[in-house]
């Protein structure tokens, strides 16, 4: 006799396909869900972080180059923790993106805002 299986969610016994896992599609998503719930909220919130930041940046900076202070972006709620990458010029100045706008740290408070050109 077989042995009896159960899903991976509630617990039942299962009926049917030998390879079956779940009783229904809700016990399925409910599983799934859980899964990855935790992994998916950091993407999620980085994500979002990313994504403000640069909405910030564009705000900001609608010519595609101008000149602000920190005390601004901190006051829009830019989060300097997050970039999507880093250009370092030959001089050695270090220009951090948030995807296609970035900003260059000048002296105290100032920072040079830029737009990345397509290529």
């Amino acid at each position: 006799m077989p042995e009896e299986k159960y899903c991976l969610d509630c617990n039942q016994i299962l009926h049917g396909r030998a390879d079956k896992k779940f009783c229904n599609d809700q016990c399925r998503n409910n599983y799934n869900n859980q899964l990855n719930s935790d992994s998916y909220n950091m993407v999620r919130n980085i994500n979002n972080i990313l994504k403000r930041n640069r909405r910030i940046l564009e705000e900001l900076n609608p010519a595609g180059k101008n000149k602000t202070t920190l005390k601004k972006l901190s006051a829009k709620g830019f989060n300097f923790d997050y970039i999507t990458s880093v250009y370092q010029t030959q001089t050695g100045k270090k220009y951090n993106f948030c995807y296609d706008y970035g900003y260059l740290r000048l002296d105290g408070d100032e920072v040079l805002l830029v737009k990345r050109e397509e290529s």
